[in-house]
């Protein structure tokens, strides 16, 4: 009893210096900015754009559930409507979890009761999240090398810094990754479900290319929100910056990424003659469409419970 009770006292205590490192970066962020362009910016979004940005955004995530199923539901026959439910209700936690892993946990968590496969859910889960983070990457490299096309790298020594790190962080992450985990326990206990993915490189090929159109699809709408907003930038530098700040948001430092996405998302385009108080409120709208898909989905899970829409399967 007192060792939950200190594990739930650690949880509060994480939970509320997220809550802070959110509230000092953002609070910096429109301290150290005119105010008065940031409102402005906010202000001159129309509501219909902000509710396709939210359409589009909910059919893009039903999307994503389809790639997660594909990766771990889909061998032991759960239905996708299991996979839906939980996918959903990973936003929900990313609303108050720290990172986007915590939203991962809880998406497993709940198919993982029902799966047959645990063990694919586990690992199907992990290489969900490798697609998503190396479309990521591409998608960036892709936008720098088009935004840089014709320029001295040297006229952006920001960009020039942020990539190089992408590519010696991504050599010492396999590394160490490779090092580390591949002697544990666990991980040895789960290699004959790792080694199965070899024999699917159709499917792994599939889920790559949904990731990279989800992803794209999420990158075209914060260049409408921010060509509504009276933002302009070059299309090339919305796909370098924009997924880097992603990535920068689902580090475990923040809620939700609040603050962190919209600073870094600001520093990054200043580089490419974009208003950094703007491009901090197309960041907020942006913050507005996550919390609102996070509603969203607890409705989502609000109304399957209360009317049995997708009931619990005896496995």
């Amino acid at each position: 009893m007192q060792n939950q009770l200190d594990r739930l006292n650690n949880k509060s205590k994480l939970w509320l210096v997220k809550v802070v490192a959110s509230a000092f970066v953002l609070g910096f962020t429109l301290w150290w900015l005119p105010v008065r362009d940031v409102w402005q910016t906010l202000r001159n979004t129309q509501p219909g754009l902000w509710l396709f940005t939210l359409g589009v955004f909910v059919i893009a995530h039903c999307v994503g559930a389809t790639k997660w199923w594909l990766l771990t539901g889909r061998h032991d026959g759960g239905p996708f409507t299991r996979a839906l439910r939980a996918h959903f209700a990973g936003l929900t936690a990313n609303l108050c979890l720290p990172g986007a892993a915590g939203g991962d946990v809880v998406r497993a968590g709940l198919v993982l009761r029902e799966s047959r496969l645990k063990s694919r859910v586990a690992v199907g889960s992990v290489v969900d999240r490798v697609l998503d983070t190396l479309s990521l990457l591409v998608l960036s490299a892709l936008g720098a090398t088009f935004a840089l096309r014709g320029q001295n790298w040297s006229d952006n020594p920001l960009v020039t810094v942020v990539l190089v790190c992408i590519l010696g962080g991504v050599v010492v992450a396999f590394g160490f990754m490779l090092m580390k985990f591949s002697k544990k326990p666990l991980i040895v206990k789960l290699r004959d479900t790792i080694l199965n993915f070899k024999n699917e490189p159709g499917n792994l090929a599939l889920c790559f290319g949904l990731s990279l159109a989800v992803q794209s699809t999420f990158i075209g709408l914060n260049i409408a929100l921010a060509s509504g907003s009276g933002v302009h930038a070059p299309i090339a530098a919305w796909f370098f910056a924009w997924p880097l700040s992603k990535l920068f948001a689902m580090l475990p430092i923040s809620m939700g990424g609040l603050g962190v996405r919209e600073a870094s998302l600001a520093a990054l385009m200043t580089g490419f003659g974009a208003v950094p108080a703007r491009v901090v409120a197309v960041g907020l709208l942006w913050q507005t469409i996550l919390y609102a898909s996070g509603l969203i989905g607890w409705f989502v899970l609000f109304m399957s419970a209360k009317l049995r829409l997708f009931p619990v399967e005896n496995s």
